[in-house]
């Protein structure tokens, strides 16, 4: 594939922008033929500087969950925009989007505008921290919750203070997080939890029911709030709460990513024990009431609550893990699949240093399909049967070409060198 324009745009960013680009949608960590920069979206799709199509299966990393320019959501917010965006007050859509948000996640009974995940998960830590009158926040170990000082993965520019009430637990071990609760004593503001375990570079886990049943019983005997970070799975999972199906309620939690679907807004819902210290942190921003999301938001929960956006992406789903480990099992290949279908990640058994998953996915890319190597993906409702049909025969070949030069692979040396760096950190 032709890679000129993103070259030439790769050298000019690097005159201007730190390493030519920074955070999570960086290609240094990816193969040398993954493009950085993209022109254009459609539906399950995305289009290289180069013009370059591919079936798209990290939908921008997660805010895509009705596809790329969804008529009816861009067409609410473009009515929007047309009254105005940004204004010295928020709009009326804000009070309506709060209304429509409430009705819909059952523990929620206010809740607060943004724009990113980490606004909403630290906006989530202070409002435990002003409610509850403690310190103490405890995380799993590896979890992310975002790129502020306090959950950064990467240690750069963060001092021991940051982190001085920040603990770990084990995600699923309940000996693990009553070790770390009884540790805390009584200054335990908060515990958080993902939906489901999706750190990088790992199997998913889904949640043991006794750990999401010991973390609410231990914040209820402690006083502490129990956080849960729907930032990635929100709305992906269900159409409230992740954990409602656990019986599990949260006291706080966190959204973004894609209940706008890629419209730039994120949030932070509460139960009535919390409003007090919600109503009492400042958080704010320039851009975070901004109109247009909150429009577009509004449309996308309707489509959320009408359609069957979900089952759509779980039976694709499952027809995409079937297809890939059989096709892998047909070329000596055992993959390790985990998490929910809708949200899967793909990674090889015996390649610890993923130069196996690394080829595999730079066979795909050249075939038009967009997957990733470490990090867990996404589906989204404008996939279509046939779509998965193109995805399992590219990679049916991907495996097959792989295969054939299983010898000569060698690993990512960024990859390599961040590995090194990490664990002299640690």
């Amino acid at each position: 594939m032709n890679r000129a324009i993103d070259q030439a745009l790769r050298e000019r960013a690097l005159k201007v922008i730190p390493n030519g680009m920074y955070g999570h949608e960086s290609v240094r960590l990816l193969p040398a033929s993954f493009p950085q920069f993209f022109s254009k979206g459609e539906g399950a799709y995305i289009w290289d500087a180069d013009g370059n199509r591919y079936l798209d299966f990290m939908c921008a990393y997660g805010p895509s969950l009705l596809g790329y320019r969804h008529p009816q959501v861009d067409a609410a917010a473009r009515a929007q925009l047309e009254k105005g965006d940004t204004l010295t007050g928020p709009g009326p859509v804000m009070v309506e989007l709060a209304e429509t948000l409430v009705g819909m996640i059952d523990h929620a009974d206010w809740v607060m505008f943004c724009k990113n995940g980490t606004d909403a998960t630290t906006m989530a830590m202070s409002t435990a921290r002003a409610q509850t009158g403690k310190r103490v926040v405890l995380v799993a170990q590896g979890a992310y919750h975002g790129a502020a000082p306090w959950c950064t993965p990467i240690p750069a520019g963060v001092v021991a203070e940051d982190r001085a009430h920040i603990r770990t637990y084990i995600y699923n071990d309940c000996a693990s997080l009553e070790q770390a609760v009884a540790a805390a004593g009584d200054d335990l503001a908060a515990i958080f939890a993902a939906p489901f375990r999706h750190d990088a570079f790992t199997d998913q886990e889904l949640p043991d029911p006794a750990y999401a049943k010991l973390a609410r019983a231990l914040c209820d005997r402690t006083g502490a709030k129990l956080i849960v970070d729907e930032v990635r799975a929100g709305f992906r999972l269900a159409r409230g709460s992740s954990w409602d199906a656990l019986g599990v309620q949260p006291d706080l939690s966190a959204w973004g990513k894609c209940f706008a679907n890629g419209h730039p807004i994120s949030m932070l819902a509460g139960a009535e024990s919390c409003r007090e210290g919600a109503g009492s942190i400042y958080a704010t921003g320039s851009f975070w009431l901004s109109a247009v999301p909150m429009a577009a938001a509004i449309e996308t929960l309707r489509i959320i609550r009408e359609t069957d956006y979900l089952e759509h992406s779980v039976r694709l789903g499952d027809a995409l893990r079937a297809g890939l480990a059989e096709a892998a099992t047909r070329h000596g290949f055992t993959l390790r699949q985990s998490g929910p279908v809708q949200m899967p990640q793909i990674l090889f058994a015996d390649d610890p240093d993923f130069r196996i998953g690394y080829a595999w996915v730079e066979e795909l890319l050249a075939r038009g399909i967009y997957m990733h190597p470490w990090h867990n993906m996404f589906l989204c409702a404008a996939m279509t049967e046939g779509d998965i049909d193109m995805a399992l025969a590219a990679a049916d070949e991907a495996f097959a070409a792989v295969r054939a030069r299983i010898d000569t692979l060698e690993p990512h040396p960024v990859l390599v060198a961040m590995a090194a760096m990490l664990e002299h950190h640690d």
